[in-house]
């Protein structure tokens, strides 16, 4: 990377292009002279093919060399040039071989340098900067620690705002009064709610004043008794009871709150429904709510409460924030065309996330890019409170920057719910199984929309490091709701019957009507189908057909949930996902469907009763890799193996204390992740049989003991975790074996005192990850043995924060 930073790479290939280019054309000239049926035709297209590499290396010095993810997708397009001048190698004469033959090593070079050798780090940095930077229309789902009793699940601060000093004031102004309960702020989707309630949420004042301040997103379609219960615990500060409904949990929420004294504010972010807004408005003494929501109508009026309309940005912070987004600066660089940005600017309105999102996706794009997204932008409707159409339409030329594949992949965002956080691992298996990226070029994409802002990016606590070998269970994404509806308004152009996407934009009880008078009894055309409801019983599944659907997204909320008998006819579905969005695991009934699905590659499991299911699943015999998170029912499971899994992953499996051996016996598995399975205190020995394992993970596994000592039989072992298990006291003497060991995670393991003396034949082994008190062990180790080897020390941070939506 500090190569490709000085441009050294770029300007050998612009030079071996611009002697390469002259001699092409001479020869395409000779060419020309000849009869038609003797010319070559590859030869010209070779030119071409040329020419348009010269445009990229210019593009590729402009870059910033801050722009990682930019050069990164660079490096793909050298890649697609270098393989376009092998194909027609052939064709070319001697005189101008070597020359060619020059240039092809050096873009070989040149990708090797640009390809990122630590992916980890590339998205770790690009997580943080995307915090700091602050994602200005929308909640980071992660809470700010602070030493008082300022206990919340409040989004880190963000450090940048642009237009909200007044906004705050006023808002600020309006909780001081004491015979006010209820604020509600309201603007149109996109116009910075979030945003407001951010700031508010990091306010000293605020935090002065109010002893508890709490964050929740409500959505279009919330679970309101999961809400509550998040209340509960939030403010109430102890684990909750088991309530019966909505109305009990409110009851009992609003008797704890009588008994308190404590001035408490709660933010019910993106409200959309008065009815459901009556269900988490609460009164008692000191209590104080705001409420954000597009309509103003959700809100109730009474005496104690006040409504505040939050103006779009004015002209100077439009531009701040405009600057920001495009340049990572908040004014107008001297090398841009000042009038022209002030163009593209104004036709945003004012709105941020317009501003931020049509901002990041002219980063870096030359001039006549910003041409035609200004004469885009020109031809779209105003912006306006009662239209919000022209959002869309300003928004979709973001997306239209995109290229065809981009474009696909941010279509398939719209296949999850809004304001969740979604396992990113999920979204990259469509990727992987269905859009036949390579996983590290899915995490490019995965980056490239982040950048934009067309999706949000957040990290657990932890190591990033397992990225680097595909694995993403750390990492989570989510959308700005105004952006998911531009992603199923997008993808809902066509007759439903020829939709590629199928689509239910909101969760509902049962599946659309439309749908059953639509789709019933005919082949239904989309290759991916994303569904959202309640308790679903057999009859209430319409007869559909989808004999071309590879991708099945499943959320409902219920406490039980019977499987659509048409998933028996997805004869070519890759990647499975189903997830209860309830507060207890359900049950799943009707898996006999599961046995025809012949092709599936990946099934991801949340918050169920797994043993039936894994029973049909482990008779697919093309399944890759399997996924259980916030799982239960593995007392009850009295075998279960599938030789052909790739990678198995489970986290928060409760009930999980001892493995069946069965799972022991994937000759292919690559990667094995326990994580977060509080009552496993052993692994049995014939962990050593995975010979194929590049990546272990066996992290927060309290009760965890010991390791086995057959470990040191993982020959191809690169990457170990075993960070948070707080219960081992040592390492066995037979993990020096692991010759092929690069990253090892220790942090947290707090009752490790000491290392084994095998640890210094660890000579392939290059980052360690642990706290001070063992770091100098290491630092001993690398001094003397491992001269390679960096360790790095790091505080305590592990949270549950991940676990709020």
């Amino acid at each position: 990377m500090d190569s490709f930073n000085s441009k050294v790479l770029c300007t050998r290939a612009e030079a071996l292009l611009k002697s390469l280019i002259p001699a092409i054309q001479q020869l395409c000239a000779s060419d020309l002279q000849l009869p038609k049926d003797q010319q070559k035709p590859a030869i010209h297209q070779f030119l071409n093919t040329l020419i348009s590499g010269a445009e990229l290396v210019k593009y590729c010095e402009s870059i910033s060399a801050f722009n990682v993810f930019r050069r990164c997708r660079f490096a793909s397009q050298i890649l697609k040039l270098e393989e376009e001048i092998d194909g027609v190698m052939v064709y070319i004469p001697a005189n101008v071989e070597l020359d060619a033959r020059s240039l092809n090593a050096v873009l070989k070079d040149l990708y090797k340098e640009l390809k990122p050798p630590d992916i980890s780090r590339t998205l770790n940095g690009f997580i943080q900067q995307q915090m700091s930077l602050g994602n200005l229309c929308q909640s980071t789902g992660m809470e700010e620690a602070n030493k008082c009793s300022y206990l919340s699940n409040v989004p880190v601060k963000s450090r940048f705002y642009a237009g909200l000093e007044r906004p705050v004031g006023d808002l600020k102004e309006l909780l001081f009064q004491s015979e006010v309960t209820v604020v509600g702020v309201h603007c149109m989707g996109g116009g910075g709610k979030t945003t407001l309630a951010l700031a508010i949420c990091n306010d000293p004042h605020i935090k002065g004043y109010f002893e508890n301040v709490h964050f929740i997103t409500v959505s279009q379609s919330p679970n309101l008794k999961g809400i509550i219960e998040m209340m509960w615990e939030k403010i109430v500060g102890r684990k909750k009871p088991e309530f019966q409904n909505v109305e009990d949990a409110r009851i009992q929420l609003k008797q704890q709150l009588s008994c308190q004294s404590k001035r408490t504010l709660m933010i019910l972010d993106d409200v959309w429904s008065r009815a459901h807004l009556e269900e988490l408005l609460l009164e008692a003494p000191g209590y104080k709510t705001v409420i954000t929501a597009r309509d103003s109508s959700v809100i109730p009026r009474n005496s104690c409460t006040r409504l505040y309309q939050l103006p779009l940005l004015g002209d100077e912070d439009a531009l701040s924030l405009f600057c920001f987004s495009a340049f990572g600066q908040t004014s107008i660089p001297c090398t841009a065309d000042a009038n022209l940005v002030l163009e593209v600017q104004a036709e945003c309105k004012g709105l941020p996330l317009a501003l931020k999102v049509i901002g990041s996706s002219l980063n870096a794009e030359p001039h006549v890019t910003w041409l035609n997204a200004k004469n885009k932008l020109s031809l779209g409707e105003s912006i306006s409170s009662d239209h919000e159409e022209g959002l869309f339409r300003c928004l979709k030329t973001s997306i239209d920057l995109l290229d065809d594949f981009g474009r696909e992949c941010f279509l398939d965002l719209a296949s999850f719910p809004e304001n969740k956080k979604i396992c990113a691992d999920a979204l990259l298996d469509i990727w992987v199984y269905v859009r036949k990226l390579e996983r590290q070029d899915a995490f490019m994409m995965l980056w490239e929309l982040a950048k934009k802002n067309l999706l949000n990016l957040v990290s657990s606590s932890g190591s990033q490091a397992t990225i680097s070998y595909g694995n993403a269970s750390e990492l989570y994404f989510y959308q700005h709701d105004v952006m998911r509806d531009l992603a199923v308004y997008l993808g809902s152009q066509d007759n439903i019957v020829h939709r590629k996407r199928l689509f239910m934009p909101r969760k509902e009880t049962s599946l659309p009507g439309e749908w059953g008078q639509m789709l019933s009894d005919r082949p239904v055309n989309a290759q991916v189908v994303s569904i959202h409801t309640g308790s679903m019983v057999e009859n209430q599944w319409y007869d559909m057909n989808f004999p071309e659907t590879e991708v099945l997204v499943l959320h409902f909320s219920a406490s039980k949930y019977f499987l659509p008998p048409f998933v028996k006819t997805m004869k070519r579905l890759k990647f499975l996902m189903l997830c209860n969005l309830n507060s207890k695991r359900a049950p799943i009934e009707g898996l006999d469907a599961l046995s025809s699905l012949t092709q599936l590659r990946s099934v991801r499991l949340e918050k169920l009763d797994v043993p039936t299911i894994l029973e049909q699943i482990k008779v697919i015999q093309k399944l890759d890799k399997l996924s259980l998170s916030l799982c239960e029912g593995f007392g009850n499971i009295a075998t279960f193996g599938n030789t052909n899994l790739q990678e198995f992953n489970l986290d928060h499996c409760s009930d999980l204390e001892e493995w069946p051996t069965d799972i022991y016996r994937m000759p292919s598995a690559q990667i094995l992740s326990i994580t977060n399975c509080h009552l496993v205190e052993k692994l049995p020995y014939d962990l050593g049989n995975l010979r194929s394992l590049r990546m272990l993970r066996l992290s927060a596994l309290p009760a965890l003991k010991e390791l086995p000592a057959s470990i040191g039989k993982l020959g191809l072992l690169e990457f170990l975790d075993i960070s948070l298990c707080e219960g081992l006291k040592e390492l066995p003497e037979e993990i020096g074996q692991l010759k092929q060991l690069k990253e090892f995670d220790m942090r947290e393991c707090s009752r490790l005192r000491r290392l084994p003396k095998s640890v210094c034949e660890l000579s392939s082994l290059k980052h360690v990850i642990c706290d001070e008190k063992i770091g100098h062990l290491w630092l001993q180790v690398k001094a003397s043995f491992v001269p390679d080897l960096r360790v790095e020390i790091v505080e305590p941070q592990f949270t549950l924060d991940w676990l709020d939506d």
